[in-house]
């Protein structure tokens, strides 16, 4: 419904509501940060007190006391409120990992031609441990072909390339001539 809507609002009146919708979440992102700011003020003020400077050696050796007792008090929260989160963000996840089991559907990436040989194909299926190669020459047998004696004596003209060929047939052709 909204897609057909939106086709039909002209682009002035699509750039004022985003103009509008825009001046609006800044307004809220500035009241967010002025609370947060008198939040921290709030908390600081509540939590803090007001720092006393001691004007003896005993007292100041107080005050630093307190103060690593304060640290050590908020770092155990920090450390709780961590520990917290992330049990959190471990149970959302699982959760989220359930959800997907229940729906039975699983988004199938989309594939890519690869440009692989067979060699390396089978190296990516069985791993680099296995050397295996495609070489299907390798494993035939190796066939002696038999020359056979009478095809040299198939005809005249073979003998008389066969005389004729190296320097006894020259000389042969010239005895032949004169």
């Amino acid at each position: 419904m909204f897609c057909s809507y939106r086709k039909k609002m002209t682009s002035s009146r699509r750039h004022a509501l985003k103009s509008l919708m825009l001046s609006i979440a800044k307004g809220l992102i500035e009241k967010e940060i002025k609370q947060s700011a008198a939040d921290k003020i709030a908390h600081m003020a509540q939590n803090c007190s007001e720092p006393s400077y001691p004007h003896s050696v005993q007292e100041l050796q107080e005050l630093c006391k307190k103060l690593h007792h304060d640290i050590d008090k908020v770092d155990e929260e920090r450390y709780d409120l961590e520990s917290k989160i992330a049990k959190g963000d471990k149970e959302i996840e699982d959760l989220k990992i359930k959800v997907i089991d229940l729906k039975g559907k699983f988004k199938k990436p989309t594939l890519r031609k690869v440009r692989m040989s067979a060699d390396q194909m089978l190296q990516a299926l069985l791993g680099s441990k296995h050397k295996v190669s495609l070489d299907l020459r390798a494993n035939l047998k190796q066939v002696k072909k038999e020359v056979k004696e009478e095809a040299t004596e198939v005809g005249d003209w073979r003998k008389n390339i066969e005389d004729k060929a190296g320097m006894d047939g020259r000389k042969k052709m010239f005895e032949g001539e004169a």
